[in-house]
């Protein structure tokens, strides 16, 4: 792209000022970019550990279903007593200007109550209860943490896009900016410093020859 920037002192100082503040800006990207970096890596790892830990879980719970299955029979009338649970609820925190979101759910060390009465279940059933709700627990921390690294990717797919903005195309156009009009200026002065060598000599010439007349 042709610079056009007319080479006065003003714009080079306007130049020089713009291009500071695009490698400043830079650089704050750049750390912006490692920050987000760093936090989705510490939630990818917890997630892997998140999912692993319901995979044992659902695993535990469905073997525990079966047996309850097997020794009371389909429980559809026993299901129907297990209440809609609407305590999850949602907030968020900033890190870096991205929203992360908060999902809490009723206390999952609170003891929970079994809403089907003892006399008609076993323990199979109770625990089978206890292990869905254990996944019911864990898969809203999950959801939590997905889609916290899915906010985190795209804020750094963003912000390493203008970045590179930065890098490979405002601050080479600045710096190129600058040099033109530096060595406009440089050229305007040595020009003006000659011609002031010029009238300089020809005024001591013209004031030798009076003095000789």
């Amino acid at each position: 792209m042709a610079i056009t920037t007319v080479p006065t002192k003003g714009n080079l100082l306007a130049t020089k000022r713009t291009l500071s503040l695009s490698q400043t800006g830079f650089e704050l990207l750049d750390r912006k970019r490692n920050i987000l970096i760093r936090e989705m890596m510490q939630l990818i790892s917890r997630a892997n550990e998140i999912q692993s830990k319901i995979d044992n879980v659902y695993e535990e719970a469905y073997s525990a279903l079966q047996k309850a299955n097997i020794t009371l029979g389909i429980g559809v009338d026993l299901a129907r007593t297990v209440p809609l649970d609407n305590s999850l609820k949602l907030s968020f925190r900033s890190v870096m200007g991205v929203e992360i979101p908060i999902v809490t759910i009723k206390d999952p060390q609170e003891k929970q109550e079994i809403p089907f009465g003892l006399s008609q279940t076993n323990s199979s059933l109770d625990l089978a209860f206890s292990k869905f709700q254990e996944v019911k627990y864990l898969t809203a921390e999950l959801a939590e943490v997905e889609n916290s690294v899915y906010r985190l990717a795209d804020s750094i797919k963003k912000t390493q896009k203008r970045a590179n903005a930065l890098k490979n195309i405002m601050i080479p156009r600045f710096q190129k900016a600058v040099k033109f009009i530096s060595d406009a200026l440089e050229e305007k002065d040595r020009e003006e410093f000659s011609r002031l060598k010029v009238l300089k000599s020809k005024k001591e010439r013209e004031k030798f020859q009076k003095q000789k007349a």
